[in-house]
């Protein structure tokens, strides 16, 4: 069994290590806000696949206390990214490999310049995970995770499935992180940005509401576009390497379409006051479709309006009489 530090145990790293942990692996989870509860009642996940809790979890303040480890899972926020490597280096040795399950574009461009590329990874996590009360963990629905190396190295990527191996977790093996992230970004830049935009509404408002949905699709044509340029400007060669707009949009849509009413996590940040995930997420798809000359005009368009929108950004607007 492996060592694995969960460095950003939100909703989502929390839940991801929780299901390592139930699978046997030596698990130890950084927390901060949570500290406290869970170490008077453990960490509890309610799921769909079945509810459980870690009685007495790994736990630790900071990073230095967790130690080396084998595994480091990133669940920060891209609003934290500057600081992932100084709370990942305490747990590294030459042969730890991280893996960050976070949203947008560049992640793990940004690790590796600390980190290094071979031992940096991509998840990419398709889930409806909120956190409820102090350590408590509500998974809604799905639950799967694409891996994908940043080096695109088979073997390496074959060290990060054997990992999940016995967790309750679906695994799909991705050969190629920059397309993998970019149709993530097919779900991620049209429903994390107009839940927003839209006036704080969930997903079942976006695609229940014409307007709203037609809106949301000609976001992921945009989307696809400017991915598919940016897998030809990187190389990439063959109808296996391009993006299929017309399937990965039906599915993005299927899925959502019986999510129910669903609360994204820039969403919730936005309603609680937190800084939202404005430049990876929406930023640098926009920035790379313009360098590389794809019109991208309602990313563009919500971009801005997210940046202006963004609590950590721009102060309230001052009531006038």
């Amino acid at each position: 069994m492996a060592t694995v530090a969960v460095i950003g145990a939100g909703a989502v790293g929390s839940y991801y290590g929780a299901r390592l942990a139930q699978a046997g692996h030596d698990v130890r989870f950084l927390l901060r806000r949570d500290y406290d509860a869970v170490a008077a009642r453990g960490l509890r996940i309610e799921s769909h696949h079945g509810d459980f809790t870690l009685e007495r979890p790994a736990i630790a303040r900071d990073a230095a206390a967790i130690g080396p480890v084998d595994w480091v899972l990133c669940g920060l926020k891209t609003t934290a990214l500057d600081d992932a490597a100084a709370l990942i280096r305490p747990c590294l040795t030459p042969e730890t490999r991280v893996l960050a399950i976070m949203n947008g574009l560049g992640v793990e461009e940004s690790l590796a310049g600390s980190l290094g590329t071979g031992r940096v990874f991509g998840g990419l996590a398709f889930t409806c995970i909120n956190r409820g009360e102090p350590g408590v963990i509500h998974h809604i629905e799905y639950g799967q995770v694409g891996i994908a190396h940043l080096g695109d190295d088979p073997a390496e990527l074959d060290r990060a499935l054997a990992l999940w191996q016995d967790a309750t977790v679906e695994i799909t093996r991705q050969p190629s992180l920059l397309r993998a992230r970019w149709e993530k970004l097919c779900w991620n830049v049209p429903f994390n940005g107009l839940t927003v935009a839209a006036g704080g509404v969930d997903t079942e408002v976006i695609v229940t509401d014409p307007a709203l949905r037609a809106e949301a699709r000609a976001l992921m044509e945009e989307v696809v576009a400017a991915g598919n340029a940016d897998l030809a400007a990187a190389g990439a060669a063959g109808a296996a390497e391009r993006i299929d707009g017309e399937a990965v949009i039906s599915r993005m849509f299927e899925l959502t379409d019986v999510m129910g009413p669903y609360r994204p996590s820039t969403l919730i940040d936005y309603l609680e006051g937190r800084a939202i995930e404005v430049d990876a997420i929406f930023a640098e798809p926009a920035r790379r479709a313009r360098d590389l000359g794809v019109p991208t005009p309602r990313m563009e368009m919500l971009t801005a309006l997210l940046a202006r929108l963004d609590p950590a950004r721009t102060p309230p607007p001052q009531a006038t009489t």
